[in-house]
């Protein structure tokens, strides 16, 4: 699902709100079925997500956010996240401060995807990334998606992006949803 909107529609409050990290005023939310508060630590096991923040202190390098989330998630891969930090060439040494903006976002998508999550929710993933990482990052995710278990919730403004990994589209605009429809319709 690619979720659409200008800035200030209320795309970042609504992730935040499905991820429970701020409070909503009213109705409810329901991720696999079961309620985000109610379930929330249940769901965020299964759940990978990359925002505009990491939440993860930059003076962290990969191997001491390994150290961390294996401590953390009960399905933390340990080889899956140094084969993507290997393969995204990330130093493992180095703190995260010193990476350009693209290696913290590969750095961000490596930890949201090496405890096996059945669903991404994923702020604005490839901005700041080069033509090329940007392509590298889109065919995981494509690859990601392939097998029907696993499912992304995107908010973009790169529709180019949305075309290469989004069957839906659904466009916000002062926190209502104005329509959704498939890619293809639109």
């Amino acid at each position: 699902m690619g979720f659409i909107g200008e800035n200030g529609a209320g795309k970042t409050t609504t992730i935040k709100s499905i991820l429970n990290i701020i409070n909503r005023d009213s109705g409810e939310i329901k991720i696999f079925g079961l309620d985000n508060k109610e379930n929330e630590r249940k769901i965020k096991e299964d759940i990978g997500v990359v925002l505009d923040d990491s939440f993860l202190s930059e003076y962290l390098n990969p191997s001491d956010i390994n150290k961390i989330m294996k401590n953390i998630y009960k399905n933390w891969d340990e080889k899956l996240y140094f084969k993507y930090i290997e393969d995204f060439k990330l130093p493992k040494e180095k703190i995260s401060k010193e990476y350009s903006s693209g290696m913290k976002m590969k750095l961000k998508i490596a930890v949201a995807l090496a405890h096996h999550p059945k669903l991404l929710i994923l702020d604005e993933p490839t901005s700041g990334l080069d033509p090329i990482a940007r392509n590298e990052i889109l065919d995981i995710f494509q690859e990601f998606i392939q097998d029907e278990e696993h499912g992304i919730f995107v908010s973009s403004h790169i529709t180019s992006d949305l075309e290469h990994i989004a069957d839906y589209i659904t466009f916000i605009n002062n926190g209502e949803i104005i329509f959704t429809k498939t890619r293809d319709e639109l």
